[in-house]
């Protein structure tokens, strides 16, 4: 009697090789990605204190800006994708290219805005974070957080 398609007796054997590939795979994904998320994080600003801060979630679109504060000249600059800027303005189209492209990526996923987080050194005028929250508007983007530490330190 002919028995139903299979090409031989005994259990089926386990391929690990094609397994270790695809975590290989995944693990240098996500080590990309964490990368170039930390990458945008400027450790040079110390950010305020906020006792009631929440954690973000990640599940959207977004962009830093980083605004540091030069003590020794009184002024701040604007650190946006790894680069200085003195004047906020010169954000707008940076952040306006930013929202269309993070848009596009998540177009029919969440209905989630392209929000913009500002990390402002505590020790920055606020004169300086308010040019930094009209680029956001200049540029269409009306989603705007602030970080924060919920302790001190």
């Amino acid at each position: 009697m002919a028995g139903g398609g299979g090409g031989g007796e005994g259990e089926p054997e386990f391929q690990i090789a094609p397994m270790v590939d695809v975590l290989l795979v995944i693990l240098i994904f996500f080590m990309t990605i964490t990368s170039a998320q930390v990458l945008r994080v400027d450790k040079s600003i110390t950010l305020p204190v906020a006792p009631n801060a929440m954690k973000k979630e990640n599940q959207r679109k977004e962009a830093i800006v980083n605004v540091r504060w030069l003590e020794d000249q009184k002024t701040a600059q604007f650190v946006f994708d790894d680069k200085v800027y003195t004047e906020a303005s010169e954000l707008v189209p940076l952040l306006k290219n930013a929202r269309v492209a993070g848009e596009k990526m998540g177009a029919g996923k969440t209905e989630m805005p392209f929000r913009v987080v500002i990390r402002g050194d505590k020790s920055a005028t606020a004169m300086y974070i308010s040019q930094a929250m009209n680029a956001c508007a200049e540029a269409g983007i009306s989603d705007i957080s602030f970080s924060t530490v919920n302790r001190g330190g």
